[in-house]
């Protein structure tokens, strides 16, 4: 279902999809605020979101519809465009990834990446006990993290703007629209 159905609900995204997304929250949740050990059990954890990203990569490429880059990259003239109608106070719909969630979402798996780069390159010989290295892990975490707060608070506050609670979306990968104002 990718119109409206009598209800206002777009089945949006598939199982995949948000299997990867609660499964990767899990994984950065518990590696920076839970597990301490900078050891076996936060390599694994970190090795694992790596392998949800590359994943969902793959999925970018070949999933369904609204999980596929080609339907929401976040072009600079869609982004302007976005940014125009919602300063406008008439915020355009989007059934997937509108442009700024979709910018979020590239940053977002670019930094577990990284993190996954440079959390195997702290065990590599040639870069073992290199202090700028675990700064910039750490760095990479610290960002991730002030991101992944951001990207929550947008998710929030975009549910309030567009009337659709874009959270329940992620649950139940239905989009469904609470306001005859927003727009399909």
């Amino acid at each position: 279902m990718s119109t409206p159905d009598s209800n206002g609900a777009v089945r949006v995204w598939d199982r995949f999809v948000r299997v990867f997304h609660w499964s990767l929250v899990l994984c950065v949740f518990s590696n920076y605020f839970i597990i301490d050990d900078g050891e076996t059990l936060h390599q694994w954890i970190g090795y694992l979101a790596s392998g949800l990203v590359v994943a969902r990569i793959v999925w970018g490429f070949v999933g369904s519809r609204h999980a596929r880059f080609s339907d929401f990259f976040p072009t600079p003239a869609r982004l302007r465009q976005h940014l125009r109608s919602l300063l406008s106070g008439q915020p355009d719909y989007h059934p997937g990834h509108n442009p700024a969630g979709a910018l979020m979402m590239l940053m977002l798996i670019a930094l577990v990446l990284a993190l996954g780069i440079t959390g195997f390159m702290q065990t590599l010989d040639a870069f073992w006990g290199e202090e700028w290295l675990q700064e910039l892990h750490e760095a990479f975490g610290s960002i991730l993290i002030g991101l992944a707060v951001l990207h929550a608070a947008a998710a929030i506050i975009m549910s309030r703007i567009e009337g659709i609670n874009l959270i329940g979306a992620m649950i139940s990968g239905v989009k469904t629209r609470h306001r005859k104002t927003a727009r399909y």
